[in-house]
């Protein structure tokens, strides 16, 4: 191996690159059929603002501000290519043509419409930090790679007179939602700045006052014979800037056969001067293929940090693939200066170190709804950085704004779920061991989640915590809405406030607050208020105390959120032992087991319908979040054989290697959740508590692999190896850990910490006798 420099999220930093190139086995068309609009980024680096990609949909935007939109598998015509691909933003849009001018992107179903280009998959590559594409309209070769603030393009073109690149700002682009202004314009010769700056479906909603405003600077090669400009009405030709709805430019050209254009665009959320100097400081010395270099090396180091030894190509395609997903969401947004967007419209600005280093990087990001079961586990383990970055983002929305705000765009609030489990997840850092912050500030942030309602924004979620702080349970609404009173979502409400009450009062107690916790903890039972014992099923109740009529265990949304109550009757991942004793052990794993033996039938979802929604109506809906610790309670129920039979059954049928059968059948797989799930049960490793307990446990499934090596966070190495591993050797027949035997389905995850070697002997039948003599524990 060798060891060189990189820039990386705009700082220099020392990487280690290893022999093996582990990008190979990560295929980013896999999912692409009902992808979300941040889904497909192929040309960005890990966690990167710059997110570039073909886009065959992108101007259609979207009716519900969360819809399939970006690059769907099964279009065959790119309309341009974006570079802003983030949770309810996206904007700036380039395209190579050559030919008639044309100004509008055009319709998908009317080809030569408009100027998208006809394309043919045998034509394209697509890899972590690299995409390449022949529009077949234009007989252009198109590429695209980035740094962490810098888009570059490489266009080859044909002998033509009338080759151009249109540059066009001002119309929706995927979530970001109409245009309320925009501006491009030449600057000189080769250069060339502006904005955008649009009103998206969720900031309206939940942030009504805030917009997202995205700036660039861009320079490129050759001068241009000529420069016109567009807007939404009109076409003007010699002229080098336009404003306002459906603003752009077209530079024209005349070029030789296999003339290569290039492009670099800076990327900012703050100002146009600041997409300058994040262009100047990562890209002014740097050549497209030193771009794509860099990139690709950052992405080797940090997929490398989990190194798979096994044969089973699929297998190693969808976890590397699945860990490529988990870095690619959750996008900064500072600038290489530290200087970050804040939802009053001024300018925030990162604290550096004693050594002049900003401490943490600041995110837009999806709502961390489930993110418990996968990503801050994830995070936990080998990305602590990440997690910090995240924690410390959300505190500054908290100081800022007075209360966490889930999903976060340019610090304005965009979370559509609407119950916050920043809390939970700051909860879970802390417990990890994960502390490189104000903690005061973060548990007085915490305990205001889960129980103030004074003045509290909507976009922050628990619009209803008054009733349940009142009430011990969030009463029914039969109007479609949430408020002081209850929520139409009441028992999904109720569900998931116990469990982030839980959490806190974990931390509570971590941090001596006997009285916070002795409060917090008794919230933690909330669901046994809807625990109906006549059918064994959560149901909602009115707040007169009474289960509310014509009850139907499988109907969705009346009660729950995108579930049943089939689903979320489960969802007691805080003290599984007492839902397993009010149920009964013996129905308890008889439910479960029938459960995911009705569920393979439908590949563990929605069968093969193709929307992310396909499942809620089924017993277990992997493809959405309230689900994902369903299949790891049998080790709490003492048949942990059926967690090692079920989450690997999972892993070889939920999930795929097609562009259409990926994350089920077009789920919804939320910046990196669901291939975040994948890696961590394919090494064999989960906690239901996503590690809020005050000493966290690891649950122990079926790994997939022969061996793992894992860097963990804390520097240490952990190695999981397997023996007699097959395809049908899905049980433990026995278990070592660093030479002594294990007997326990589970460690305390400080111990599982120190590193060392997990040893697993796998056979094809169950042993019943392994794990199931100290369940782990429930109640701390």
């Amino acid at each position: 191996m060798k060891r060189l420099l990189f820039a990386g999220l705009g700082l220099l930093n020392t990487i280690t690159i290893y022999s093996q190139d582990v990008l190979k086995y990560v295929d980013p068309n896999i999912g692409t059929a009902h992808s979300r609009w941040f889904f497909y980024t192929p040309a960005a680096v890990p966690h990167g603002m710059a997110k570039l990609a073909p886009s065959t949909n992108g101007h259609y935007g979207n009716p519900s501000g969360w819809e399939a939109t970006g690059y769907d598998v099964r279009h065959n015509s790119i309309e341009g290519f974006v570079h802003f691909h983030e949770w309810q933003i996206g904007g700036v849009s380039v395209m190579p043509s050559t030919g008639e001018l044309r100004v509008k992107p055009g319709d998908l179903d009317k080809p030569g419409s408009g100027y998208r280009s006809q394309f043919d998959r045998k034509n394209e590559i697509a890899q972590p930090g690299y995409y390449k594409v022949f529009l077949d309209d234009y007989k252009v070769t198109a590429e695209l790679t980035a740094t962490a603030h810098v888009g570059f393009h490489r266009y080859t073109f044909p002998a033509s007179n009338s080759a151009r690149v249109i540059l066009d700002i001002g119309n929706k682009q995927g979530e970001s939602g109409e245009v309320k202004d925009a501006s491009v314009r030449m600057i000189d010769e080769t250069h060339f700045e502006g904005f955008v700056t649009t009103y998206p479906r969720y900031v309206q909603t939940y942030d009504s006052d805030g917009q997202i405003s995205m700036y660039f600077w861009g320079e490129i090669n050759k001068k241009p014979k000529s420069v016109g400009a567009f807007d939404a009405n009109t076409i003007s030709k010699n002229t080098s800037k336009a404003s306002g709805k459906g603003a752009g430019l077209f530079l024209e050209f005349d070029t030789k056969a296999n003339e290569v254009l290039e492009m670099k665009v800076g990327l900012s959320y703050t100002s146009i001067q600041n997409a300058k100097v994040n262009l100047i400081s990562e890209a002014q010395n740097l050549s497209f293929n030193d771009a794509k270099k860099l990139a690709q090396q950052e992405w080797n180091q940090q997929l490398g940090r989990i190194r798979i030894t096994d044969e089973n190509l699929p297998n190693k395609t969808k976890f590397y693939t699945g860990l490529y997903h988990a870095l690619l969401g959750r996008g900064i947004a500072n600038d290489v200066k530290g200087t970050f967007p804040r939802h009053d419209g001024t300018i925030g600005q990162l604290p550096v170190d004693k050594a002049g280093r900003f401490s943490y990087n600041f995110y837009n990001t999806d709502a961390i709804w489930g993110g418990y079961w996968n990503l801050t586990q994830l995070w936990a383990l080998s990305y602590p950085e990440r997690y910090n970055d995240f924690v410390k983002t959300q505190l500054e929305i908290y100081k800022e704004r007075g209360w966490f705000g889930d999903g976060i765009a340019n610090s304005n609030f965009v979370s559509g779920v609407g119950t916050n489990f920043v809390g939970l997840a700051i909860a879970g850092a802390y417990q990890a061991g994960i502390r490189d912050y104000d903690v005061k500030l973060a548990y007085e942030a915490i305990k205001a989640n889960e129980l103030s309602w004074k003045n509290r924004k909507v976009g922050s979620g628990k619009m209803d915590v008054k009733a349940f702080v009142e009430h011990g349970y969030s009463p029914y609404l039969e109007a479609d809405n949430t408020d002081s009173t209850g929520s139409h979502f009441s028992a999904s409400h109720t569900l998931e406030y116990s469990f982030s009450a839980f959490a806190a009062a974990q931390m509570a107690k971590s941090l001596g607050k006997k009285q916070d916790y002795s409060k917090l903890i008794k919230y933690a039972e909330g669901w046994k208020y809807l625990y109906d014992s006549t059918l064994k099923l959560i149901r909602p109740k009115t707040v007169n105390g009474k289960f509310i009529d014509n009850f139907d265990p499988l109907q969705a949304w009346r009660g729950f959120q995108e579930g049943n109550a089939i689903q979320y009757t489960f969802f007691v991942p805080h003290n599984p032992n007492e839902l397993i004793k009010a149920v009964g052990k013996v129905e308890f794993n008889k439910r479960l087991e029938d459960i995911f033996e009705t569920a393979q039938k439908l590949d563990f979802g929605g069968g093969k319908e193709i929307d992310a929604f396909a499942g809620i109506k089924s017993l277990y809906n992997h493809g959405n979040q309230p689900n994902l610790h369903i299949s790891w309670l049998f080790n709490f129920s003492g048949k942990p054989w059926l967690t090692q039979k079920w989450t690997r059954a999972i892993c070889n049928e939920f999930y795929g290697t097609e562009p259409i059968h990926g994350y089920g059948y077009g789920q919804d797989e939320d910046q990196g959740q669901l291939g975040s799930w994948y890696v961590m049960a394919a090494l064999g490793l989960f906690d239901v508590k996503g590690f809020t307990d005050s000493r966290p446990i690891v649950e122990i499934g079926s790994p997939l692999f022969d061996k793992a090596a894992i860097q963990l966070g804390n520097g240490k190495q952990l190695v999981i190896e397997t023996k007699n591993n097959a395809k049908e050797n899905v049980y433990i027949q026995s278990a070592q850990f660093n030479g002594v035997p294990l007997n326990n389905c589970w460690l305390y995850k400080n111990d599982l910490m120190k590193g060392g070697k997990l040893v697993l002997v796998m056979t094809n039948k169950p042993n019943t006798k392994w794990g199931t003599q100290v369940p782990p524990p429930s109640v701390q």
